[in-house]
């Protein structure tokens, strides 16, 4: 199945500059491979060399590179041209019919007090328990869990392996031993969430756990119980989340980023990869600490002169007063 251009800018939009509206495309392809059935994009103007050297029947530009487009072909013209390829994929997917279907999968296992919308998808080997809520047009991939009275909002998709309130980590130790602390609460997902393949969010001690609307989780994250994600926040894999740790909205969480417990990060924070978190960020930008491997007794002499650096400078500040002191004693 194909689609023609002029049915991609009649849905999107952009502007179809140096070709036929019936031109048809066969294939969405990468810049540098793409061939002359294909429809590619350029975002970044570092990869310019790439689309000179493109045999794309036609390439998304931004207004910038639109001569530079059009001195080797066909192209549409759109503001964000990497946004515009992400409108392009999921046109594609509705054009070809790919998208998930409605229903619950036979070998689904859903409570009788589950509600799950008509519109959902319940895919293979996944288990809705009872009292857990799955929204309009959700999809469940293969073999996820949503636990006990936990709700999944509408336009939601978890990847395979996902598991939504799981019990959280609590326990109270007693004489060498540990009790366990029933986790009470669920865990409530916002509309129009994307959870990446083997994700784990645990169910909150009392309160829930709350994922917002419009947040996007990679694979292989977790998140511990009580936990606050605000809206539209997006974190890479393996990246993890300590109990009742509130993260603002719009954030970014690189991948293998670790946030300690009881934290608070405001809106707009930016963590860089492999960062620990270990104290709570009230403004928004980028924070990173990466400190660099070496062999174990290099790091740990590196480490324990790492802690001495206030100290150091604030004996370097003391002895340059000192020495200004001097100075201006000598002169008098």
């Amino acid at each position: 199945m194909s689609l023609r251009l002029g049915q991609i800018v009649d849905a999107l939009g952009g502007r179809l500059e140096g070709a036929d509206r019936d031109t048809e495309i066969q294939r969405i392809a990468p810049l540098e491979s793409a061939g002359p059935g294909d429809l590619a994009f350029l975002s970044n103007p570092r990869y310019r060399s790439q689309l000179a050297a493109s045999r794309a029947a036609c390439v998304i530009v931004a207004p910038g590179m639109r001569e530079a487009a059009l001195e080797r072909g066909a192209c549409i013209v759109a503001d964000q041209p990497y946004v515009y390829f992400a409108r392009v994929t999921q046109l594609w997917v509705h054009a070809q019919g790919l998208g998930a279907r409605a229903g619950i999968h036979p070998s689904a296992v859903v409570d009788a007090q589950a509600q799950v919308h008509p519109t959902a998808t319940i895919g293979p080997l996944c288990v809705v328990e009872r009292g857990a809520v799955i929204g309009a047009h959700t999809v469940l991939k293969s073999r996820v869990t949503v636990g006990e009275r936990c709700t999944v909002g509408a336009r939601c998709i978890l990847h395979p392996g996902v598991v939504i309130g799981a019990d959280g980590f609590g326990f109270a130790h007693e004489r060498g031993e540990w009790v366990k602390i029933e986790q009470l609460g669920a865990v409530r997902i916002g509309d129009d969430v994307e959870i990446g393949a083997n994700t784990c969010i645990d169910r909150g001690a009392l309160d829930d756990t709350v994922i917002e609307d419009g947040v996007k989780l990679d694979n292989l994250i977790q998140i511990a119980h009580n936990v606050h994600i605000g809206r539209h926040t997006a974190m890479a894999g393996c990246s993890a989340v300590a109990g009742s740790t509130r993260i603002g909205a719009h954030c970014t969480i690189a991948g293998a980023a670790s946030i300690v417990g009881h934290l608070e990060l405001a809106d707009n924070v930016h963590i860089s990869t492999n960062t620990v978190v270990t104290h709570s960020i009230a403004r928004p930008g980028q924070y990173t600490g990466v400190f660099p491997m070496d062999d174990n007794a290099k790091w740990e002499k590196n480490a324990a002169t790492l802690r001495q650096l206030y100290r150091l400078r604030e004996r370097i500040k003391a002895l340059e007063q000192a020495r200004k002191d001097d100075q201006s004693a000598t002169q008098q």
